[in-house]
């Protein structure tokens, strides 16, 4: 670890040397910023490798570190939902990995959860058997946890997937992210780098527009393309899904620094499937895990990177060991009100802004806004036709946004309480929002403007009684207890009929 830390801070910071020791002209004094910088990084990896201890006991993790400030951190087994094994550079020149224990939804380096940095990687492997099985008495030995077994492959990585890339535009914000660092870098260094890109940018600004355009719009393309498929090269080289058979499901990737996410199965609650618009155009999404004490936030909820849909539909399955996908289940459509809606969000701000610049604004840009108008009513329609609810045996499935379109499949079992929305413009539709509560990914899953007698229905078929209570119904409709899932209101649309949603089956009110 003496040797991994500096290394691994020296790696980061090779740009910022470059341009102290090559580009600042020769000055003493950089010379020796640069060797006191390295000084430094070397002594603070020693420092904490001297005041950095670890214990493993059958009812928790312990790490102790600092010298000026010490910390203990101590973290409950039973709490561990993921074990993420890390490799940069400079571990895997030594053979060592850093493992992260992650403990929940707010998970944050000191709060919820611990790092171990540095350890063999035979050891991490060996802990994260250890940590992901039930906890062991504090009597029994750590070695216990027996040599890893090659797990069940559910997918692995395809080189053909590579034309996704330049669907995610990752390119263009790795770009965006570079340019910044070469451009503040160069200022603090006192180097002209902007000069040239100015010079160039007027020549090629004093070119006819259409050139100019087409200029601009073939470098930027370039650049997010190349861009693209480099950042999906470096982040998911050597992608393979595996269940491991101590009851996980494994992730591994990464070309540079390597990583390896584990995750209970367990603590499973369902998969997410999402399809961004322009990836969604090319046929293509990604999917992430649905894991009790785990949100969003970070990649360790990462279960495929941008590959094909059909791939993901696949994957899904496979991870929640079902023979069809669930994200395939066919989707009851919401109604008509709800297309209204969207609509009429997606035309209006536009109308009121051209009538706006027509009055006050230059001549021509409310003839830009006014073409705009047919492209947002196109996004309009095409959310309304994102929107869609279903109920299986075992699951809930609900899917909604056009921009990036989530179709999220959660178990019934993982629901623990319903949320019922109404805004003032959804009491005048007869519309509601019915989310359903959980212990797992966002917290919420969302069923957008569905009919109220619907929506009310669905809530109480999915969780019978949970809902029940908070109910009321008018004479001569049946009660909510006669609804079961492969009823109407819950279960699938009919193939072919354009009224479905549109007649509430019940007038279920809730109180």
């Amino acid at each position: 670890m003496i040797v991994v830390r500096p290394l691994n801070e020296l790696v980061n910071l090779v740009p910022v040397f470059l341009g102290l020791l090559v580009l600042g002209r020769g000055e003493t004094w950089r010379l020796l910023t640069s060797a006191g910088v390295v000084a430094l990084i070397v002594v603070f990896g020693l420092l904490r490798w001297l005041t950095t201890r670890y214990r493993i006991t059958g009812e928790q993790v312990e790490l102790r570190t600092g010298l000026l400030v010490r910390k203990r951190l101590a973290v409950p087994r039973d709490r561990i939902r993921t074990v993420d094994l890390t490799a940069k550079l400079g571990h895997r020149l030594f053979g060592l990995s850093a493992i992260r224990v992650g403990t929940g939804q707010r998970d944050q380096p000191g709060e919820d959860g611990l790092t171990l940095d540095a350890v063999s990687s035979a050891e991490a492997e060996r802990l994260r058997l250890l940590l992901l099985t039930a906890a062991v008495r504090s009597d029994e030995p750590a070695a216990s946890a027996g040599p890893e077994r090659p797990g069940e492959v559910l997918s692995g990585w395809d080189t053909r997937w590579l034309r996704y890339a330049p669907l995610t535009l990752s390119g263009l914000v790795a770009a965006g992210a570079l340019f910044g660092f070469v451009v503040n870098s160069a200022r603090e260094l006192d180097l002209e780098v902007l000069g040239p890109l100015t010079d160039a940018a007027h020549r090629v600004v004093d070119q006819p527009l259409w050139l100019t355009v087409a200029l601009f719009t073939g470098v930027v393309l370039l650049v997010a393309g190349l861009g693209s498929v480099l950042v999906y090269v470096v982040q998911f080289w050597g992608y393979r899904l595996t269940r491991e058979p101590d009851d996980t499901v494994r992730v591994r990737r990464g070309l540079l620094t390597t990583r390896s996410v584990s995750v209970a199965e367990q603590r499973l609650r369902g998969v997410e499937l999402v399809e961004p618009l322009l990836l969604r155009s090319g046929g293509g999404a990604h999917a992430k895990t649905v894991t009790t004490g785990l949100g969003r936030k970070g990649e360790s909820n990462l279960l495929l990177p941008a590959a094909p849909v059909t791939e993901a539909h696949r994957v899904s399955a496979a991870v929640l060991r079902l023979d069809v996908p669930p994200t395939l289940t066919p989707l009851r459509r919401h109604p008509s009100a709800a297309l209204r809606r969207r609509l009429l969000r997606a035309v209006a701000p536009l109308l009121v802004l051209a009538a706006g610049l027509a009055w006050w604004g230059p001549g021509w840009t409310w003839q830009v806004v006014l073409a705009l108008v047919p492209f947002s009513a196109a996004l309009g329609w095409d959310r309304y036709r994102s929107l869609g609810h279903a109920l299986t045996d075992r699951y809930l499935v609900a899917r909604s946004g056009s921009v990036i379109r989530q179709t999220a499949v959660l178990q019934r079992t993982g629901v623990i309480g319903w949320r019922v929305s109404r805004s003032f413009f959804q009491r005048r539709a007869g519309l509601v929002t019915v989310t359903a509560t959980t212990a797992a990914g966002d917290g919420a899953y969302s069923v957008v403007d569905v009919a109220e007698a619907d929506g009310l229905a669905l809530a109480d078929a999915a969780v019978p009684d949970l809902l029940r209570p908070f109910l009321e119904r008018t004479p001569g409709d049946r009660t909510p207890g006669d609804r079961v899932a492969g009823d109407r209101v819950a279960g699938d649309r009919t193939p072919g009929d354009p009224t479905a949603g549109d007649q509430p089956a019940e007038r279920n009110v809730v109180r």
